[in-house]
C-alpha cells in the first residue's frame, strides 16, 4: 500500500532532500491545491481570525500575503513593521493554511516616491507617473533596486524559516501593465544594453540599418528609446526590436536579482516564483530563469471576448487557459500554477458580466488538466473601498456569506478528495494520446517583429497561433508549447507557426529532427529574416528552401472585403489574410494551389518527405482556419496517427490517468465515454460550463 503524504507534506521535505521543494509543497500524490489570496492590512484585524478560519473551512489550503503592503511594512524609511504580519501569518498556521509570502516591489511607499522621485517611471510623452497605484517604479533604477533588496532581504530573514510559508512570489504581475519606461534611468541602461551586445557604434548602426534615412550614431549617447510619440513615422524596425528585448532583460532581471537575494536569506524547502500575465509586453518569460517555476494570471470574462454561442462572454475561451498551461508547464522547473484566476464578477473589463454558473469550476478544472499544481482564486473577500470595490471574492460584502464562486471552490474541495483516492502512481498516458504529441515552438522575439511589421492590418500573430492551437486541441493532441530550449526529438510532431526569426543553427535542427523520424509543420512568415530582424541577402526565406523543397516564394495580401480562393482535395477554402506563392521542387508534392489571381495554379501547401520523417509547409492564413484543419488532418494521417474530432470550445485532457473534458460552448454537449470507463465526476452530457472526469482501463498502457 503506497504512502499517504498529507498535503503540504513539509516533514517529508526536511528528509528527502531529492525532491523539489515545488513536490515537497505540493506532492504529487496529493494531485492539485486551492488557494485564495488575502489582506490583513485592508481588514479591521479583529477579522482576519474568522476570515482564515472561514477559508480553511471552506477547503482552502493557502493563502497568499503583502504583494501590496511595502507602506504597511515599512511606514518609514529604516522603520519596520512586521508584529501584523507575524499575527496574520500565526492565524493562517493555526487553522491549517499554508502561506505564500510577496515581495512588496509593485508598490513602493509614498515616503520612497516622493523622496526620490527619480525612481518613477515615464511615459512615452514625457509625463513622470505619479505615486499611487501599482507597478510605477522603475526596474532600471539603481536606486529603487537597492531599497526592493533590503526589504525582500528583511522579509526573508524574518520568514525565511517559518514553517508555515511554504514560498514565494516575486512582485505581482510584473510588467507595467504594457507601458515602456522612457525614465532617465532606463534611457541610461538602454544605452549600456546596447553597448554591451553590439560593442561598437558601428555594428549597431550596420545591424540597425541607419544609413537609411541618415539615422547614423556617431555615439551610444546619441540613442534614445524608439518613441512613436517623438517621430513623424513608426520607429525604426531594429531598434523597436531591440527596446522588446531590453525592457524583457530588465524585467528578467528585476525579478531574478530578488530571487537571488531571498535564497540567501530562505530554506531550501521553500521555493520561489513569480506570477506573469501570458503575452503580455514587456514580458518574455523564457529569461526568467532563477525562479524553481512560473505562475499566471488570467481572467477570462471582462467583456472583452464573446466567446462561443450566445453565452459565450459568460463562460471566456478555451485556450486563455490551454495555451497558458501547455506553455508554462515548459519553463523553468517544468511546473506551473495559477497564481490569479477570477472568483466571479469583475469591476474592470469593457463590461463585467457574470460568469456562467459553473464557469468558476471549470476554469479550476482546466488548470488540473493541464498538469497545474493550484490555482490561487483573487481574493477571498470583495473589498469595500478602494479601486476593486465590485470584484467579488470567494465571501460577498459582508465578509460571512460564500459566493457563487465560493461555493465552486466548496464543491471542488471535496470532488479532489474522490480524485484522490482514485489516484494510481502506475497510471501512464494512452499510446493513442502519446502519438499525437506536438510541440510547437513559441518565440517572442518573432512574436514582437512581426506584430510590429504586420504588413497587413488583418495580421495577428496570436491569433494565428491559436488558429493551429485550437484544432490541435480538437485532435485532442497533446501539446507542449516549447522553446529553442527544449528537445524537439521528444515529439512525433512539431509545429512552428509564422517563425519569422531565426538563424541557420534552428534550420539544422529542424532538418535533424525531420531525418529523424519528426514531422514538422511550418506556416507562413516563417525564415523571412535573421535574429535581427534583418531580410536575407537572398531570395526572401532562404535558409529553409532546401528543407521545405522550394526554388523561390513571394507573398500576397487581399483587401478585408475580397477573398482569393485556394484548392485542396478538391475543395476550395477562401483567404484574404496572408499567402505565401511557392515555387516548389520536382521531388515536393503539392497539395494545395491557388484558384486564382494572377498566379492561379501556384502552390499554397507542400508536403516533402526526408530521411524517416516530412515536412509540411502551408503557405496561407485564412479566417475560419478550415483550410488549416483539413491540411492538418492530412498530415496526421499521412503519419498513420488517429486524431479525434472534438467542436471548439469542447476540451478534452489527460492528466495522472484521468481523462477530463469541459464545455466552453453554449450549448450541450454530448462526450463519448466508453462503457467500461468509471465516472468520477459529472456526467458524459455537458451543460455549458460543465465538467465530467473518468478513467478508462488503457489509461496504464506505456
Amino acid at each position: 500500500m503506497r504512502k499517504i503524504i498529507g498535503l503540504f507534506g513539509l516533514l517529508s521535505c526536511s528528509v528527502a532532500f531529492s525532491q523539489s521543494p515545488v513536490d515537497c509543497s505540493f506532492p504529487k500524490e496529493d494531485l492539485f491545491a486551492l488557494g485564495s489570496y488575502y489582506y490583513p492590512e485592508q481588514w479591521d484585524a479583529s477579522q482576519w481570525e474568522r476570515d482564515l478560519k472561514k477559508m480553511s473551512e471552506m477547503g482552502i489550503q493557502f493563502t497568499h500575503f503583502a504583494e501590496f503592503a511595502w507602506g504597511m511594512l515599512e511606514p518609514e524609511e529604516g522603520v519596520y513593521h512586521f508584529d501584523w504580519l507575524d499575527r496574520a501569518v500565526s492565524l493562517a498556521d493555526k487553522y491549517g493554511l499554508k502561506v505564500i509570502l510577496c515581495t512588496p516591489s509593485p508598490t513602493p511607499p509614498v515616503w520612497l516616491s516622493k523622496k526620490y522621485p527619480d525612481v518613477l517611471i515615464q511615459r512615452d510623452n514625457g509625463i513622470k507617473i505619479q505615486h499611487g497605484r501599482r507597478q510605477h517604479a522603475s526596474w532600471s533604477s539603481d536606486r529603487y533596486r537597492q531599497y526592493v533588496e533590503t526589504i525582500v532581504s528583511k522579509l526573508g530573514e524574518r520568514y525565511g524559516n517559518h514553517p508555515a510559508v511554504i514560498g514565494w512570489q516575486i512582485d505581482n504581475e510584473p510588467g507595467h501593465y504594457g507601458l515602456v519606461d522612457y525614465s532617465p534611468n532606463a534611457q541610461m541602461k538602454f544605452r549600456i544594453w546596447l553597448k554591451k551586445k553590439y560593442g561598437t557604434i558601428e555594428k549597431l548602426n550596420e545591424t540597425w540599418g541607419t544609413s537609411f534615412w541618415s539615422e547614423t550614431y556617431q555615439t551610444f549617447d546619441q540613442i534614445c528609446l524608439p518613441n512613436a510619440q517623438e517621430l513623424p513615422e513608426k520607429p525604426n524596425p531594429h531598434a523597436m526590436l531591440d527596446l522588446n528585448r531590453f525592457m524583457a532583460d530588465e524585467l528578467a532581471s528585476f525579478v531574478n536579482m530578488q530571487a537571488d537575494v531571498l535564497r540567501r536569506h530562505i530554506d531550501k524547502t521553500q521555493w520561489v516564483t513569480t506570477n506573469l500575465i501570458p503575452i503580455f509586453n514587456p514580458v518574455d518569460p523564457v529569461r526568467i530563469d532563477q525562479l524553481d517555476f512560473l505562475t499566471y494570471t488570467r481572467y477570462l470574462v471582462t467583456g472583452h471576448k464573446s466567446g462561443i454561442g450566445d453565452q459565450g462572454f459568460r463562460l471566456g475561451i478555451p485556450e486563455d487557459i490551454g495555451f497558458s498551461n501547455d506553455q508554462f508547464r515548459n519553463f523553468v522547473g517544468k511546473a506551473y500554477g495559477v497564481m490569479e484566476l477570477q472568483p466571479g464578477q469583475v469591476n474592470w473589463g469593457v463590461y463585467n458580466p457574470q460568469p456562467m454558473p459553473g464557469a468558476v469550476r471549470m476554469w479550476v478544472y482546466h488548470v488540473f488538466a493541464g498538469g497545474g499544481k493550484f490555482v490561487c482564486n483573487y481574493r477571498f473577500r470583495q473589498p469595500l473601498k478602494g479601486s476593486e470595490q465590485y470584484h467579488y471574492g470567494m465571501v460577498m460584502t459582508d465578509g460571512v456569506t460564500i459566493s457563487p464562486g465560493g461555493e465552486e471552490y466548496v464543491q471542488i474541495a471535496q470532488e479532489m478528495k474522490k480524485l484522490r483516492l482514485a489516484y494510481d502512481l502506475t497510471d501512464r498516458i494512452p499510446q493513442s494520446l502519446s502519438s499525437r504529441r506536438v510541440g510547437m515552438l513559441f518565440d517572442m522575439n518573432s512574436y514582437w517583429e512581426t506584430e510590429f511589421q504586420k504588413q497587413t492590418d488583418q495580421w495577428s500573430m496570436m491569433s494565428h497561433i491559436h488558429k493551429y492551437y485550437n484544432l490541435l486541441k480538437s485532435f485532442v493532441a497533446p501539446v507542449d508549447v516549447i522553446s529553442e530550449k527544449d528537445d524537439f526529438s521528444a515529439y512525433p510532431f512539431l509545429i512552428a507557426p509564422a517563425y519569422q526569426l531565426l538563424d541557420s543553427g534552428l534550420v539544422e535542427r529542424w532538418t535533424h529532427y525531420v531525418k529523424q523520424g519528426g514531422h514538422l509543420i511550418l506556416t507562413c512568415r516563417t525564415a523571412q529574416k535573421d535574429r535581427d530582424a534583418k531580410l536575407w541577402e537572398a531570395p526572401l526565406a532562404a535558409p529553409i528552401h532546401a528543407l521545405i523543397g522550394i526554388d523561390n516564394l513571394f507573398y500576397d495580401h487581399m483587401p478585408w472585403n475580397l477573398f482569393g480562393n485556394v484548392v485542396f482535395n478538391g475543395q476550395k477554402y477562401a483567404w484574404n489574410n496572408w499567402a505565401d506563392v511557392l515555387t516548389p521542387k520536382n521531388d515536393t508534392e503539392v497539395w494545395a494551389t491557388y484558384a486564382d489571381q494572377f498566379y492561379q495554379g501556384a502552390a499554397s501547401v507542400i508536403h516533402r518527405k526526408s530521411g524517416k520523417g516530412s515536412v509540411t509547409y502551408i503557405g496561407t492564413d485564412t479566417d475560419d482556419g478550415k483550410l488549416e484543419a483539413a491540411v492538418m488532418r492530412r498530415v496526421y494521417a499521412e503519419a498513420e496517427v488517429s486524431i479525434e474530432n472534438l467542436p471548439y470550445g469542447v476540451v478534452k485532457e489527460w492528466r495522472d490517468g484521468f481523462y477530463i473534458a469541459l464545455n466552453y460552448t453554449s450549448d450541450i454537449q454530448q462526450i463519448a465515454i466508453p462503457e467500461t470507463a468509471e465516472v468520477l465526476i459529472g456526467s458524459a452530457q455537458l451543460k455549458p460550463a460543465g465538467v465530467v472526469v473518468w478513467k478508462e482501463k488503457e489509461s496504464k498502457r506505456k
